[in-house]
Formats: structure tokens, sequence, C-alpha cells
């Protein structure tokens, strides 16, 4: 599969699974994504979820559909999305909240490593 190509399919799937992941949020996963809500932010927890649930049904579509100089600008955007909502993770794992299978501490620190993963794929998805 050549570099470009590559690119493409990682964006469009990348972009799916933040709609996928916006949809929960609103939806299915409500209760779960209140968990990793940190006790700083100054909302509701529940007006958080659907905050950013929204944000990422939009964002995912962005990635998904953005062409050329504007895909790099919604990829920084996503890159900078996925770390500011890595306070959440964290705060998931130091105050040891169960969500999304993430029953002990072990589970909940690997899943620390994922989101630059996910900063790294947002920026490399969206650059030719």
């Amino acid at each position: 599969m050549s570099s470009h190509r590559g690119r493409h399919v990682t964006r469009t799937l990348l972009g799916a699974a933040l709609v996928f992941a916006g949809v929960a949020h609103l939806t299915f996963a409500r209760t779960e994504f209140r968990a990793q809500v940190p006790e700083f932010v100054p909302l509701d927890p529940d007006t958080t979820v659907v905050a950013s649930g929204i944000a990422e049904v939009a964002l995912g579509t962005a990635v998904a559909v953005a062409q050329g100089p504007r895909a790099r600008r919604v990829g920084a955007l996503a890159a900078g999305f996925f770390i500011a909502v890595f306070p959440g993770n964290v705060s998931q794992y130091v105050h040891r909240r169960t969500a999304f299978g993430l029953d002990t501490d072990d589970k909940r620190l690997a899943r620390l490593f994922f989101q630059p993963a996910l900063v790294a794929l947002a920026w490399w998805s969206t650059r030719r």
C-alpha cells in the first residue's frame, strides 16, 4: 500500500472512530464517559460528555472528508483534541474509575499509552 493510500485509509478509519465515539458519548456509553471527566472541569460531567460527543462527531466527520491543506488543519485540531482529553484518561487512572472494561490499574495505565498514538495518527494521516 502506498504512503498516500495508507494515510487516506488511516484518516478515514480515524474519522469513523471519532464519529462512533461521539455517538457513544451521546447515547449508549454516556455513563461510562462520565468516569473520565476530571474534577477540575467546571461543567457538570454530563454536560461535558455531551459537548465532547458533539465535538467528536464534528471532528470525525471533518477528519474523514477534509482534503489538501484543510486536512492538515483538521489533523492538527484532531491531534489537539486528543491532547486536550488526555487529562480525562489520567483522571480515570488516578481515581481508579472503572469504565469501558478498564477495571484494573494495569488496564487503566496501559490505556494512557494509546493517546499519544492517536495524536501521531491524526498528525500523520493528514499530511502528504
